[in-house]
């Protein structure tokens, strides 16, 4: 198993959900970097467990341990190494599920994958635990881009068919981005964003989960950045937001939109601004061409499947023995894994971003 992310940064994630601790080495940051650490808690608590109903009650202060790579709060140009404790696993919880298929998790496919080696216990790696080192890494990638003048916020667009508004891919600003992050519930609309937390409480009480969309934008990304073919920046950004658990799909722009639009309705018009800059005038491509970055925002959306872990007793089998078996499945688990995944996206986005960038001439 190689959770390993390589682009000019190379990202390492390791630990498991109920082990001792999780962790994360980035290699090739930059050296020299000042790292506000205050800050940084900031973004990593935005993935915390909400106070409302709408998250598991599983409780950790993730408070990273930095190992190496920092050094009077400036990156020294070393690994850069952190480690997170896991301090609140309830892994009795798990002890009668050791040879079960949990539907619509990965403990069937990872007892193939590793001949029934792999820690199951809250999902082992493949759980969304590992979320809070892929935040550790993007807080840190977001801090070296916001200091030349690159953000990125995310909030969320859809929850199980209620929506809230969209980012403007043309003019959301940085105190718009600024202003969303600050939210308990990141939501552009707060009436919609209540109607959101009813119907997540709601599936909650049900023993059931539900799903939704996370819509990211990147401002003051400028232009050429990224490669054409298997280098593109969409590429890096998908190949990072994938790693996150329970993404099951990502659009750039318009995205799959654009398969009902004409030539003439989704090609951007280019203009010089009063600025000199060449712009568009829309953003349906959503600040890529080509694999490369156009200077206009970059903006995409992605799909979260509702959270597997369900209590309602569901048919599947002991792998061990070949029986079919009902299984029902205790423990905190999220009715809606959503809000908690927008600071995950932010992360994921802000890697791939610092990765290419590494490339830009001055950088």
């Amino acid at each position: 198993m190689a959770s390993v992310w390589n682009h000019n940064i190379n990202l390492s994630i390791f630990g498991e959900s109920h082990g001792p601790a999780i962790g994360v080495v980035l290699d090739n940051l930059p050296s020299g970097e000042h790292i506000d650490m205050n800050a940084l808690m900031s973004f990593m608590a935005r993935r915390a467990p909400k106070k409302n109903k709408t998250s598991t009650q599983r409780r950790e202060k993730d408070m990273p341990q930095i190992m190496s790579g920092l050094y009077n709060d400036k990156t020294t140009g070393t690994p850069l190494c952190a480690l997170i404790q896991n301090t609140d696993q309830h892994s009795n919880d798990y002890s009668n599920l050791s040879k079960l298929a949990r539907p619509g998790h990965a403990d069937y496919t990872g007892a193939v994958r590793y001949s029934g080696f792999n820690d199951g216990r809250g999902g082992g790696h493949f759980s969304g635990r590992l979320t809070a080192p892929l935040c550790f890494a993007g807080a840190v990638a977001g801090q070296i881009l916001e200091r030349r003048g690159i953000y990125t916020g995310a909030h969320i667009l859809e929850i199980h068919g209620i929506k809230d508004k969209s980012f403007d891919p043309v003019k959301t600003s940085r105190d718009e981005i600024k202003q969303i992050r600050e939210k308990e519930f990141p939501t552009l609309d707060d009436k919609q964003g209540r109607l959101m937390i009813k119907d997540i409480e709601k599936a909650g009480k049900c023993l059931d989960s539900v799903g939704g969309i996370v819509e990211c934008i990147s401002i003051n990304v400028p232009a050429g950045i990224g490669s054409p073919i298997f280098e593109g920046l969409e590429n890096s950004i998908a190949s990072l937001v994938f790693g996150i658990p329970a993404v099951k799909g990502i659009e750039f722009g318009v995205g799959f939109n654009c398969a009902k639009m004409l030539g003439s309705e989704n090609n951007d018009e280019f203009y010089v601004d009063e600025h000199g800059h060449v712009v568009t005038r829309s953003n349906n491509h959503g600040g890529i061409l080509g694999g490369i970055s156009s200077g206009m925002p970059v903006t995409l959306r992605v799909a979260f499947k509702p959270t597997p872990s369900i209590a309602q007793p569901q048919k599947t089998v002991d792998y061990s023995s070949l029986t079919n078996e009902t299984i029902k499945i205790k423990g905190r688990h999220d009715p809606c894994v959503v809000p908690r995944a927008v600071p995950c996206v932010e992360a994921a986005v802000n890697i791939a971003l610092l990765s290419h960038m590494l490339d830009y001439p001055n950088f």
